[in-house]
């Protein structure tokens, strides 16, 4: 497989009052052609940064990266032609205009010649499911809407590498599905992408391969079953109770990681995690709080895995 992006030892750190701040510390791992690669963290753990990185708009302190065979501090100008990114929630956009008048503006940036701007345009607004809405004004879109028009903006380039940034927040389910779709498109196209996001079932249903990052360092690094897999020794149950007593409940040192969620009063769904060697004794033990309505055993969800991971860096 042809790697597409290179990371070795990627470090980034800030000055402070009391010192120094290490945005990343020691993060190695490679991309490949035509793959779709999560990058999931928690708010400050080195996500944007990285991308700040891999798309020259910030120089690492220390380390190494390149972006197809080019170096991001020397050959920064070759990486830019060949690239592009969005961000979640960006704004950057002239509502005054149509998505057509919009795109006819970058296609002159970008220097595409007039005659070959018609078709391109009409390609671009096909492959994201705004041809029936080209003549709209950009300020009456929905927000799932505009954020498709950014890709759109971002593939007059003909990038082989787009950096998604959260690019469903904020979106509602329909505008999430509908660019989760593209997405995949996208990468059935052969673009090769690097995505984050916060949600878990988002990342397990695009991504190839997922790095987890916390506190600048790469915690975990895998297909979404391998991460899964890494955490199977974790025993999640979760149980549907009459419930008497929450807060005796959460304090019980038999669970670990108990959530309680309120159906309707006095009824509770109780997820937790237990110790294998006792896990036979699991309902005479909730049975101390409430009655036990169900009992199942979990299966282990990329999200369960994120909690695990994210719990156990330091």
């Amino acid at each position: 497989m042809q790697k597409v992006i290179e990371v070795n030892g990627l470090a980034r750190s800030y000055k402070i009052k009391k010192g120094t701040k290490k945005a990343l510390d020691d993060v190695s791992f490679e991309v490949y052609k035509g793959e779709v690669f999560g990058l999931l963290g928690p708010n400050g753990a080195g996500k944007t940064t990285t991308i700040k990185i891999l798309t020259t708009l910030l120089l690492p302190t220390g380390g190494n990266a390149k972006v197809l065979g080019y170096d991001v501090v020397t050959e920064s100008r070759k990486i830019r032609d060949k690239i592009n990114f969005v961000y979640g929630g960006e704004r950057g956009v002239y509502g005054r205009l149509t998505a057509r008048e919009y795109l006819h503006y970058f296609c002159t940036l970008y220097k595409i010649k007039n005659k070959e701007q018609t078709q391109l345009i009409s390609e671009l607004l096909e492959l994201v499911e705004l041809k029936d809405n080209e003549g709209q004004k950009i300020h009456t879109y929905s927000k799932g809407m505009t954020q498709r028009l950014h890709i759109a903006r971002c593939l007059i380039n003909e990038p082989q590498i787009l950096f998604l940034d959260e690019p469903t927040i904020g979106l509602d389910p329909l505008g999430a599905r509908l660019l989760r779709d593209l997405v995949k498109k996208l990468s059935s196209n052969g673009i090769t992408i690097i995505l984050t996001t916060h949600y878990m079932q988002e990342a397990d249903e695009l991504c190839d391969r997922i790095a987890f990052i916390k506190n600048g360092k790469l915690s975990m690094i895998g297909n979404p079953e391998e991460i899964k897999d890494s955490c199977n020794h974790l025993k999640l149950y979760e149980a549907t109770m009459n419930l008497s007593d929450t807060e005796s409940l959460k304090r019980d040192s038999f669970f670990t990681n108990v959530e309680i969620e309120a159906i309707k009063e006095p009824f509770y769904t109780v997820n937790f995690e237990v110790d294998e060697s006792i896990t036979e004794k699991i309902s005479d033990h909730l049975g101390r709080y409430g009655m036990v309505l169900k009992l199942r055993k979990k299966d282990i969800s990329l999200e369960d895995a994120y909690v695990h991971h994210m719990k156990d860096v330091g």
